[in-house]
């Protein structure tokens, strides 16, 4: 492999690691303000440590479970690549999400342009 095309692997795998590293810091942000949200509205205190493990919890299982699960329902399924169906399928748990996927799954899917099967011509 000529230096060139190292190079650009290399680039491109730094361009994805701070791409997850501000997912990560996004989504543990979020947990943390609904955490301290809830626990305001139930009148208690949350101590910072169990935010922030709480905020690692949930981040490890939605990169590290919840990928595995959508990796395996296409397997399964026969496919190489994940589709909306397996994320829809890794929601069954979550009455709510599995709506909410639903409904969003139905709106793209009304957004997409409409492409008909090509008809063999008869001989």
């Amino acid at each position: 492999m000529p230096m060139e095309d190292n190079e650009a692997v290399y680039e491109k795998l730094g361009e994805t690691e701070k791409r997850f590293g501000l997912l990560r810091d996004r989504f543990r942000l979020s947990v943390i303000a609904i955490s301290e949200a809830e626990a305001k509205k139930q009148g208690l205190e949350i101590a910072e440590s169990v935010v922030a493990c709480i905020s690692d919890l949930a981040f490890k299982f939605t990169a590290e479970v919840l990928a595995n699960d959508v990796g395996l329902f296409a397997q399964h399924a026969g496919r190489k690549s994940i589709n909306m169906e397996d994320v829809i399928l890794s929601a069954h748990r979550n009455e709510h999400l599995l709506g909410l996927l639903r409904s969003f799954s139905h709106d793209l899917k009304g957004k997409e342009p409409k492409i008909g099967k090509m008809r063999k011509r008869p001989l």
